[in-house]
């Protein structure tokens, strides 16, 4: 019999370790995504096909169910059949989780084998720690809005007489009343005894920018023009202009309207927390297009992280991604890197070029 063993110890109870191996949700970001079967709850359909080591999706069928300890499925993969078992332990630091799966029906070559077991190891040991993290780090968030860490903090009582405490105590407060009231007594004689300031003009403290100001003529006088920036000598004779003739005016082609231009979005990778994504702008038109724009909405609280094809700035939810020109019947291509706290994002909530919406696909 072909079997694949690995164990993992996690730094997290057993029950959050459970809800990764049994919410649809979480089970796709370590492993894969999940399909309800109709009418049948325990069964459902694994999206296995194109992982490494597999050759379809798997119908898996659960034969055993001891929350938060024990799943094991049977695994239907096109004429191979296969027992998957997931064991968890409690330990002093957390749990110790167990995946073992066994070929039962069918048979496996060695390169097939190892690229499961590779994949397996990585999913287990890498990709469900950062999962686990993530929902450790959510608690702790929600808990902290919620003044929960704080509550939690121990009252420290000071030892010692409470009798003299209370005389200290009271000491303390008739000294800082005297001293309260030393200070009043002093501010009183210095605005008694303080000179009485100058009459200040009547003019406001912030005066508005003032206009310049005009001359208005007297009255029966004739109003005289102010120059113009620009002075000539007096001197000199002015030149009679020459007539001309008017210049001829060639007609011109009136310009084609630009053709816009058209971007095509997709996921090319989702990951732990976020996704990669990547846009292709192209440019239908018969001339180079210069500067163009793609402006991607992403989720609350999603930033990106890496860009590569463009030039990027973000404000907000909301990312502009700008490059060189679209040369005419071609494209540009530009992926970007997005972290998103929100496990269930897998594509930013909006695209459009110019105006236009991006397709999808």
């Amino acid at each position: 019999m072909i079997e694949i063993d690995i164990a993992v110890d996690l730094f997290h109870p057993s029950d959050t370790v459970w809800r990764a191996l049994t919410e649809r949700a979480l089970l796709a970001k370590w492993f894969a995504e999940s399909v309800p079967v109709a009418d049948a709850p325990d069964r459902l359909l694994l999206r296995t096909a194109g992982l490494p080591g597999y050759d379809a999706d798997i119908e898996a069928t659960v034969v055993e169910r001891r929350a938060p300890e024990l799943l094991v499925l049977n695994c239907l993969e096109g004429a191979r059949r296969t027992r998957l078992s997931c064991r968890v332990v409690p330990t002093g630091h957390g749990c110790r989780l167990s995946v073992r799966e066994a070929l039962e029906h069918g048979d496996w070559d060695a390169a097939q084998r190892d690229r499961r077991t590779e994949h397996h190891q990585h999913a287990v040991t890498v990709r469900l720690p950062a999962i686990l993290d993530w929902v450790a780090f959510q608690r702790i968030d929600l808990r902290r809005a919620e003044g929960g860490l704080t509550a939690e903090l121990p009252v420290v009582r000071l030892t010692g007489d409470a009798r003299s405490r209370t005389g200290r105590r009271r000491v303390w407060v008739i000294g800082a009343l005297a001293c309260l009231a030393l200070a009043l007594a002093g501010g009183l004689a210095f605005w008694a005894t303080r000179p009485t300031p100058p009459a200040q003009d009547a003019a406001p403290q912030s005066a508005p920018l003032r206009q310049p100001a005009t001359t208005s003529p007297a009255p029966g006088s004739t109003p005289s023009r102010s120059a113009p920036s620009t002075t000539r000598s007096s001197a000199a004779p002015t030149p009679t202009p020459t007539p001309t003739a008017p210049p001829t005016r060639t007609p011109s082609a009136s310009l084609a309207p630009a053709t816009a231009l058209t971007a095509r979005y997709q996921t090319v990778s989702d990951r732990v927390l976020g996704y990669r994504g990547e846009v292709v702008v192209t440019n239908p038109g018969s001339a180079a297009k210069q500067g163009w724009a793609v402006i991607v909405t992403l989720g609350e609280e999603a930033t990106i992280s890496k860009v590569s094809g463009a030039e990027w700035q973000q404000d907000g939810r909301v990312v502009t991604f700008t490059g060189p020109a679209v040369p005419a019947g071609g494209s540009t291509t530009f992926r970007f890197d997005v972290r998103d706290r929100d496990m269930r994002a897998k594509a930013p909530e909006g695209c459009a070029v110019e105006g236009s919406p991006c397709s999808v696909g």
